[in-house]
């Protein structure tokens, strides 16, 4: 669990609001990385970065393509590794263009990208905390991302409707 900021959401609903504030202050060159168990909301959460973006495709998990990419006022590159264990050179090489590149990258499961990929990528960490709750933490985020925590912190969830 990180210690840098976070918020809980109550709801899967409350999880994709938090996306699309989220995908409104993206920019082109962001990584983030979603690190949390199974069934934990990651593609919940990446589901509202793209309405946020202005897409309206529906967002479903990469897993067996590894990568979908979605087009808004960015483009989307949504990134699944849960079956991948090891990169192999060529997969890492197609990767590494996704990376800080015109459009917002966020990777589930990014254990297996080597760390000089994302040196500054924004790790996001979820975690369960009830049947519905989860708590939603990030660290090394630049202040339009770290914004959207602060925010929902200092409003109670009944404003946000």
């Amino acid at each position: 669990m990180f210690s840098d900021l976070s918020v809980e959401t109550t709801s899967e609903q409350e999880t994709r609001a938090l996306g699309v504030e989220l995908g409104a202050v993206a920019e082109a060159g962001d990584v983030l990385l979603l690190l949390g168990t199974f069934g934990v909301g990651k593609t919940t959460l990446v589901q509202g970065i793209a309405r946020g973006l202005g897409i309206e495709d529906q967002v479903t998990s990469p897993s067996f393509v590894i990568a979908n990419e979605y087009y808004g006022r960015l483009p989307l590159y949504h990134i699944d590794l849960y079956r991948v264990e090891e990169m192999d050179p060529t997969t890492l090489e197609a990767l590494a263009e996704y990376f800080g590149t015109d459009g917002l990258c966020v990777v589930e499961w990014p254990a297996s990208v080597p760390a000089d990929l994302v040196q500054e990528a924004v790790p996001v960490e979820l975690e369960m905390t009830g049947e519905s709750t989860r708590r939603i933490s990030m660290e090394r985020a630049p202040e339009r991302l770290r914004q959207v925590f602060a925010q929902r912190v200092a409003e109670p969830v009944s404003a946000r409707g």
